[in-house]
């Protein structure tokens, strides 16, 4: 058979079930087409939408207005290649074969560009995407990272004026946190008009115009906010340090505050806070050129928008910054999908997690689901068809040997503790060993009392176990090679071993 008999053939065998679904989930008609805009270390937190007054993000507010905007939306991991290919592929980071951040992804893992090729979608990916190799992995027009340097030497930027202050060069661990974590509050070196972010937003919008009579799919990779928190010389003074939130954190946190953020001062903390809005800010101008465009051409509501950060970031909770933790600030993370006039604009409290994304761009558009996804499509939650999705969410980062799982009134976290945090960020109190968390979210939303060793939570902490322990054994392809007679913590500290191997690398 060949490939176009093939696609017809999966296009027309596909069609009765499909429409199906699709009547189940309550869609009319199917959506054209998919853009997926992914934010790098976004917090829920600052999001106009999610409550902040601070911060203005205009454009990811009117999308979620237009949308769905969901309170408990989790990463697969605290980390960004695990958490991308994870989104990726609709599989648990352990099962889509990348858990650490330097692992290339694996040649064999299908996508959903990959996916979607076979039903004629132009599909074609604009920024960060975070492969660690030349792949394109199913994405046929790309912009990537790599472009952007051989971009910016055919289209030289404007010079700046030489009075203007700007960052230096991201040196993290090399530089004092103070430096790499912007605490001066520095714009990068360009002005507005030649700042990635726009560019980026830019090729997105060409990519858009080029196909804007076929189905396609777009993968939008911005990589603000992650640290040093870029923007553009005209975005200086936007926020006020001074009025920056600043969360205190409990006794607890100390025995788990990185060394390198020990010694940062109150003043330090919150410049770095402003750097981050600044940062948020100049996203959400992007992401607001690729709306507009679409509303221009007439396709917002023939396309499923979603908006994701990748995970999200401490911004001093427990008293740290960055993310690798199960904290809710650093593995929550927002998540917005707008759908024209098919969703009704309203908030969505359900647990759902990343790998469910996936199978809710293939039922929103009408196709086959990818036989290899572990997710569940959220399409009847945004149709309000149902109010109901997932028992329990789970999260690893397996780069310190740990994992999470969170229910609507729980979070068990387990780490084996034999390394002294990972990728830069040791306490300088030694490899723990194994160590047990478990939160009442409700009773403890800011997570500052670790109730694990309390007598009369012994059998929530055991069904917790047996949870993760079952969830490893449903969707590690590792499992059937568990040793016999291992006791619990002997079994998770088994299954949190990286698959790729041990990585310990001093950068993010």
């Amino acid at each position: 058979m060949t490939m176009h008999s093939r696609r017809k053939f999966l296009q027309l065998a596909g069609t009765a079930a499909i429409s199906a679904s699709l009547a189940c989930s309550g869609v009319k008609k199917r959506f054209r087409n998919v853009v997926m805009i992914i934010g790098d270390d976004h917090s829920a937190r600052v999001l106009g939408c999610y409550g902040n007054e601070l911060i203005r993000t205009p454009n990811l507010d009117r999308m979620a207005s237009r949308g769905v905007r969901f309170t408990h939306a989790y990463a697969n991991a605290p980390v960004c290649s695990a958490s991308r290919q994870s989104l990726l592929t609709g599989r648990y980071p352990h099962a889509a074969g990348v858990t650490l951040l330097s692992t290339p992804f694996p040649e064999e893992q299908i996508t959903v560009a990959e996916h979607l090729n076979q039903f004629g979608f132009a599909t074609g990916y604009v920024g960060k995407m975070h492969f660690n190799n030349d792949g394109d992995h199913g994405f046929a027009d790309n912009f990537s990272i790599k472009d952007m340097r051989s971009y910016r030497k055919e289209h030289p930027a404007q010079q700046i004026d030489g009075d203007i202050s700007v960052r230096p060069p991201w040196r993290p661990f090399r530089d004092p946190a103070r430096i790499w974590l912007n605490a001066d509050m520095l714009p990068g070196s360009y002005y507005d008009k030649d700042s990635d972010g726009t560019i980026y937003a830019k090729k997105a919008i060409d990519f858009i115009n080029k196909n804007r009579h076929v189905r396609f799919c777009l993968w939008l990779g911005f990589q603000e906010p992650h640290s040093p928190f870029n923007f553009p010389i005209e975005y200086v003074g936007k926020y006020d340090p001074q009025k920056m939130p600043l969360p205190e954190g409990s006794a607890q946190d100390d025995r788990w505050v990185p060394d390198v953020f020990r010694t940062l001062s109150k003043e330090e903390r919150r410049g770095i806070i402003a750097s981050y809005y600044t940062s948020v800010e100049y996203l959400d101008k992007n992401i607001g050129l690729v709306l507009n465009e679409l509303d221009r051409l007439g396709l917002t509501e023939k396309t499923l928008v979603l908006y994701i950060g990748d995970h999200g970031y401490l911004l001093n909770d427990h008293k740290r910054f960055e993310k690798h933790m199960m904290w809710e600030p650093a593995i929550g993370a927002p998540l917005i999908i707008q759908g024209g006039d098919r969703f009704k604009s309203r908030r969505s409290d359900v647990l759902c997690e990343f790998i469910d994304l996936a199978p809710t761009i293939m039922e929103a558009l009408g196709v086959e689901q990818m036989k290899t996804h572990q997710g569940a499509s959220l399409l009847p939650i945004l149709t309000g068809r149902s109010t109901r999705h997932k028992e329990y969410v789970f999260a690893e980062f397996l780069v310190d040997n740990k994992a999470m799982i969170r229910t609507e009134e729980w979070k068990y976290i387990f780490t084996t503790g034999k390394n002294d945090l990972g990728q830069g960020y040791a306490t300088g109190f030694g490899p723990p060993g194994i160590v047990h968390r478990l939160y009442n979210v409700v009773q403890d939303p800011d997570e500052e009392k670790d109730v694990s060793a309390a007598p009369e939570n012994r059998a929530i902490l055991q069904k917790l176990q047996k949870m993760m322990i079952d969830h490893f054994v449903q969707t590690d392809p590792r499992a059937p090679r568990l040793p016999a007679g291992l006791s619990v913590d002997e079994t998770l500290a088994w299954f949190c071993e990286p698959p790729e191997g041990e990585e310990r690398i001093e950068n993010h």
